[in-house]
């Protein structure tokens, strides 16, 4: 075989030999394909986006079935409440109205516009009307699936 008349082909063999001799796997996982799956890695995921996260205690609503803990997201009180399973928490979120006015048999009036979410055994509540608050939950959690 004349080498000089397939210069390219045979660069491109051994590249290619290199290549897969090292390992390469290609890009690294974007980093938006972390998932939410506990309160811990809600609160990774939130300062990450750059929230300023703390958390703030612990509350109890009377149509969840959990006490949550309170997630003060840039100075806005956030409710998680996590669940065993995502089994559990999606039954839970099925019982929430589309507007979040009713949860299962509880009639809710809400001192401003209310903003459910779920993700893996999650279900995150903010009760609020500040547009960063909401851009940041949507960024981490995907859209609302109930409120307003």
């Amino acid at each position: 075989m004349n080498l000089e008349r397939c210069p390219v082909p045979v660069a491109l063999l051994l590249a290619v030999a290199l290549i897969t001799a090292c390992g390469f796997r290609g890009p690294p996982p974007d980093e938006s394909d972390v998932t939410v799956t506990d309160v811990d890695s809600l609160v990774e995921e939130l300062r990450a986006a750059g929230a300023t996260v703390e958390i703030a205690g612990q509350v109890s609503q009377p149509f969840f079935s959990v006490d949550g803990r309170v997630v003060s997201v840039n100075g806005s009180d956030v409710h998680v409440f996590q669940y065993e399973s995502e089994t559990a928490a999606s039954e839970e979120a099925a019982l929430v109205s589309p507007e979040g006015s009713t949860i299962g048999t509880s009639s809710v009036t809400w001192v401003a516009t209310p903003h459910f979410y779920k993700a893996g055994r999650l279900i995150v509540l903010y009760v609020g009307d500040d547009d960063a608050v909401v851009t940041v939950l949507e960024e981490v959690l995907g859209p609302q699936f109930a409120g307003g």
